[in-house]
Parts: C-alpha cells; structure tokens; sequence
C-alpha cells in the first residue's frame, strides 16, 4: 500500500504537474505558539507551506491520511491575471484512480 504523498507524487507526474514533499519541520511549530490563545494561524514568512500543515496538522485526526497542497503561488497567473488551475488536474488524476479502485 502507497502513502498519500506517493499517490499524489505519481498523480502529478501522469498530470504533468511538478509536486515535492516538504518536510514538517515540527521546530517550526514554536513561531506558532501564542500567549493568549492555543495557537496563531501564521508564523511569519519562513516556512510558510510548512507552517500551514502544522497548522493543519492540528485538526486532523492521525489515522485519516491528509496533505496540504500549498496552491497560493502557483495558482495565479500575474502576466496574465488568470487563475492556472493548479493541482486541479493533479487531485483528477487521484480522484480517478481511487474511483477504478472503488468501482473494481
């Protein structure tokens, strides 16, 4: 059985799509930590894809397989001001091949 980071990972690649896996640095977590409330939602701009899985990270259970796919750079298109689609053929790529999964 693959891990969802290596189904994305071989998605991407059959979408055309370039994906690598960040590490989740966990001494990241510390730029997070707050003095009044249980957590601040951004830790500054170092580390920003990662900070926001830790984030994440908070909310998901751990036996459900989750990722984050940080979309907001390539996402837009500023010499053409149009959205790029981004990950879209990748998540269609994976949504397809679960469904011949299910389906089989």
């Amino acid at each position: 059985m693959t891990c969802l980071a290596e189904e994305l990972s071989l998605a991407s690649e059959k979408a055309g799509e370039k994906l690598w896996r960040l590490p989740m640095e966990e001494s990241y977590w510390d730029s997070m930590k707050s003095g009044i409330a249980d957590m601040v939602n951004t830790g500054g701009r170092a580390g920003g894809s990662i900070l926001a899985a830790l984030f994440l990270k908070q909310f998901v259970d751990e036996k459900i397989p989750w990722a984050h796919l940080d979309v907001a750079g390539p996402v837009w298109n500023e010499k053409k001001s149009c959205a790029t689609g981004f990950a879209v053929p990748t998540l269609v790529e994976w949504i397809l091949k679960h469904s011949s999964e299910a389906s089989s």
